[in-house]
């Protein structure tokens, strides 16, 4: 049997906005789908996120990630197989990447800035978390506020402990002892 001949690729993934707010999962999966086929991953990078033309799968905007790899000729089909069945990838598009040297596909890699956005995202996503946590409606009894402090005696206000309140709700000088 001849040995399997191997290639360059350029593949593009598209997913969906609901997907890419857990950026950090989207490239570990598709690290996963890329590791099923015996792809050897050369780069991958953040390539656009925008509109799409038309909705897919209910989605307005995506996400593009661009990824160079070198994997078996028979195994682009498994990868496409996988990608149609991925819940987190709307489409893909697998092209030769015969016109690029080693050179240039390793300089366009974003891991690193890839890894920071997904950093980003989820400290962001657990702090909006928190915030909803914060503000959001409890139900039952409301708590009641402690009542406010009585001022002391002798507290410099003019009236007395003996002072009895008139129908004014001024205080009346004290009563005399017979």
């Amino acid at each position: 049997m001849p040995p399997e001949r191997t290639f360059h690729y350029e593949a593009m993934f598209l997913v969906g906005q609901s997907s890419a707010a857990d950026l950090g999962a989207v490239i570990t999966h598709i690290d996963e789908l890329l590791g099923r086929c015996e792809a050897k991953l050369v780069s991958m990078a953040k390539w656009d996120e925008r509109r799409l033309a038309f909705e897919i799968e209910k989605q307005k905007r995506g996400l593009y990630i661009l990824t160079y790899f070198e994997a078996p000729a028979q195994k682009i089909s498994q990868l496409d197989r996988d990608c149609q069945m991925s819940e987190t990838i709307m489409r893909l598009l697998v092209t030769r990447a015969d016109h690029l040297t080693m050179e240039e596909m390793q300089a366009a890699d974003g891991r690193e800035a890839l890894m920071s956005e997904a950093k980003l995202r989820a400290e962001k996503a657990s702090e909006d978390q928190e915030q909803a946590e914060d503000t959001s409606v409890r139900m039952g009894r409301p708590v009641e506020e402690a009542p406010a402090e009585q001022p002391a005696e002798g507290s410099g206000d003019g009236a007395s402990a003996d002072a009895e309140p008139t129908a004014e709700g001024e205080a009346a000088e004290p009563a005399a002892n017979a």
